[in-house]
């Protein structure tokens, strides 16, 4: 054994890709609904990306962050300029960019406690882990960093919850890992006005439903609540490993040098991925086609046998099966039929297909699920 025993891994080994298409080591193709996990938004080897790689990697690869590179300086702008933020601090994944935020809240506001909501998955690294309230992720790694405070996902909770010693309130706009869970909008709202009145900070993590995955390139900007930070990652990078915490006005005073910092975060090749990355996906034609093939999808799904409800937003969608078969249903679905999707609990089917998704390839997906179902 080589690789260490942490991922239950298919049989299957994939050689290459292109759009919404992998393909294995004995020549099959298979059909990907889940985008390495909302991380291959712009499809597969998408060729803005793959040449914007290919350019910078002859030029320069890495110099750390004692320097500054125009690629990295450049996205951090078309990163702020995108959205309500003053600068960014860039990481390698969706975990540190929550590790990043959670020293950034409790520098803001020292000893401050942070309230997170069940239902949440903000990483595994400690202090990401220590704000997943997960009974079976953060039992076994216990004692885990204190200061977190859990409570329902519940306007009154959170109000309640928030207050003179809080630092922030941590949320996901959709609950991605647990199932595809819209937060209400109420909810968003309660916590923005319960840390307005408290002083304390509202961050976002949109590692997941960021970089147009809801079909607005925020999540946020379908709500109507503005974040003082967010958290940032997966699609990002265009399939290269990038994050990034983005502040806004009320926190982009608060790292001083020394603080934090990360030897490969931001760096050139990534930086250049992501911009590529952005081009291809910050474009309102297909922000807008996001948002209508979702809803292709979505009732698509409820027309299947077997499927209790769907929910979800743009190309972030889950079913609700009747019967908890939804892992080997996943399993079935890749061995059998070539599709790709993944199950995120008992009864729930998850469905992230690159933003670039066609209308046949959403109704080709529908009925090789309709053959297991």
């Amino acid at each position: 054994m080589t690789l260490a025993p942490t991922y239950a891994r298919y049989p299957v080994e994939f050689v290459s890709g292109s759009g919404c298409t992998l393909r294995d080591s004995e020549g099959n193709e298979y059909l990907d609904f889940l985008a390495g996990i909302a991380v291959n938004n712009a499809g597969h080897c998408h060729p803005k990306v793959v040449d914007a790689i290919r350019e910078q990697a002859g030029r320069l690869i890495h110099v750390s962050n004692l320097f500054t590179t125009e690629a990295n300086v450049s996205l951090a702008a078309r990163l702020v300029e995108r959205s309500f933020g003053v600068n960014v601090f860039f990481c390698n994944s969706g975990a540190e960019a929550n590790e990043a935020a959670l020293k950034l809240v409790r520098k803001f506001r020292p000893r401050g406690e942070i309230v997170v909501v069940h239902g949440a998955f903000h990483g595994r690294t400690y202090g990401a882990l220590s704000a997943t309230p997960q009974e079976s992720k953060q039992a076994p790694f216990a004692p885990l960093v204190p200061g977190f405070r859990v409570v329902p996902p519940f306007a009154e909770a959170i109000a309640g919850a928030v207050g003179e010693g809080t630092a922030a309130v941590l949320l996901e706009p959709i609950q991605g890992e647990t199932g595809v869970n819209i937060v209400p909008d109420e909810v968003l709202l309660a916590a923005r006005e319960a840390c307005d009145a408290a002083g304390a900070a509202l961050v976002f993590d949109e590692v997941q439903t960021g970089m147009g995955r809801t079909g607005s390139l925020w999540a946020y900007e379908q709500t109507p609540v503005v974040p003082d930070a967010m958290t940032l990652a997966k699609g990002l990078g265009g399939g290269l490993p990038i994050g990034a915490l983005v502040m806004g006005p009320k926190l982009a005073d608060v790292f001083a040098p020394g603080d934090h910092g990360s030897t490969f975060a931001g760096g050139p090749v990534a930086s250049a991925a992501a911009h590529a990355a952005l081009d291809v996906i910050d474009d309102p034609a297909l922000l807008a086609e996001v948002r209508s093939l979702g809803a292709r999808l979505a009732e698509g799904l409820r027309r299947l046998p077997g499927v209790a409800s769907v929910r979800g937003r743009g190309l972030m969608v889950a079913a609700e099966l009747e019967r908890e078969d939804a892992p080997e249903l996943a399993r079935r679905a890749l061995l059998e039929q070539r599709l790709i999707i993944n199950a995120t609990g008992p009864s729930t089917l998850r469905f992230l297909p690159p933003l670039i998704v066609s209308p046949p390839e959403i109704d080709d997906a529908l009925a090789r699920l309709a053959a297991l179902l």
